[in-house]
């Protein structure tokens, strides 16, 4: 059963980053966009999103209830350590969702309040996205310590450093690819110069991808974090960033076809080979302490009767939430079709 939630935990986690990732992501292209183009891509943005945004944080919510439930040793640590990062994470979630819900679903639509939501929205989701890279930084980097010596080495060194914050950065850019892809299939079919716009989008945010991607190494040498030796020495991690960077012509040839499912699948899977990559470093660790063992999936689980209760709640829970998600998606999508075909 114990591997049954390691299953889970990590689907969950994949599909976030992708799903929940390309949302952020939609917020960062608009953040970056200027003029007229924001405007046309803002309004592109929240017709792809609206319908299913909220549905995404569902994979957030089960990732934090596998690890409170099956691994609360890991749980405590992490919410102890990265009280701040956490918190500030947190905040900018809350402050995006109310400011995308008040701007698609305000009444009484004033220039002024839409601008202001906007800038919220699009600054929030950087926000966001930064904080759940020095998060992950921290608990990859070993600067979490189980006996702090002081408040600065317990709570702000751990993810206040050049290796977290360049994790940040990495995953602010990937974020970002994913989103402008998916954006290509969403815009309106009609409009080429919105689809030409987001296909520069997702090849600027790929070379960033790439560029911060080399900075995460580069920081690991500076913060003598053991990441970028052991990335190298590993034959898994290998394989999968091999394999990430032959996909990505075969993406780029996709986007400018305009072959929306294909580039879709071939994103979905870069980002699967990105987090093998980091998985095949890591695993099972998943918090890495300076000053004790580290905290692994098989020396912190939970006694055996709570994960067999858990493990066939989520066996239970998959064939309902599934197929739920299945007609979430197609009955707004028809929805999306309908009033476009209404509109023309």
């Amino acid at each position: 059963m114990l591997y049954i939630i390691i299953i889970f935990l990590l689907v969950s986690v994949y599909l976030y980053c992708l799903l929940g990732g390309a949302d952020f992501g939609a917020g960062i292209v608009e953040l970056f966009s200027k003029g007229e183009n924001k405007k046309r891509i803002s309004s592109s943005i929240t017709g792809a999103m609206a319908p299913i945004w909220e549905a995404n944080h569902m994979w957030l919510i089960i990732t934090i209830v596998i690890l409170f439930n099956a691994f609360p040793t890991i749980y405590s640590r992490i919410s102890i350590s990265l009280y701040i990062p956490l918190i500030l994470l947190l905040l900018g979630i809350v402050f995006r969702g109310c400011a995308f819900t008040f701007r698609h679903y305000d009444a009484v639509k004033e220039p002024k309040t839409q601008a202001v939501y906007s800038r919220i929205f699009a600054y929030s989701s950087f926000f966001v996205t930064f904080f759940f890279g020095t998060n992950i930084g921290a608990i990859a980097s070993g600067k979490i310590h189980a006996a702090p010596s002081g408040f600065p080495e317990g709570y702000i060194f751990p993810w206040f450093n050049i290796f977290s914050i360049s994790i940040g950065l990495f995953l602010c850019a990937l974020f970002s690819s994913l989103a402008a892809v998916f954006l290509i299939g969403d815009a309106d079919p009609n409009d080429k110069e919105l689809k030409a716009l987001f296909k520069l989008k997702s090849k600027q945010a790929n070379i960033a991808t790439v560029v911060t991607g080399g900075l995460v190494f580069i920081a690991s040498f500076i913060e003598q974090v053991n990441f970028a030796e052991s990335f190298f020495t590993n034959t898994a991690s290998m394989i999968f960033i091999v394999l990430a960077t032959v996909s990505l012509p075969l993406l780029w040839q996709a986007i400018n076809k305009e072959l929306k499912w294909r580039s879709r699948i071939i994103a979905g899977a870069q980002l699967l080979f990105i987090l093998g990559a980091f998985y095949s470093v890591y695993f099972p660790t998943i918090v890495h302490l300076g000053d004790a063992d580290d905290l692994t999936l098989f020396n912190s689980h939970a006694p055996d009767a709570t994960l067999d209760y858990l493990g066939w709640a989520l066996i239970i829970g998959s064939f309902i939430i599934f197929p739920s998600l299945y007609y979430l998606y197609k009955i707004f999508k028809i929805d999306e079709r309908n009033e476009k075909a209404g509109a023309e």
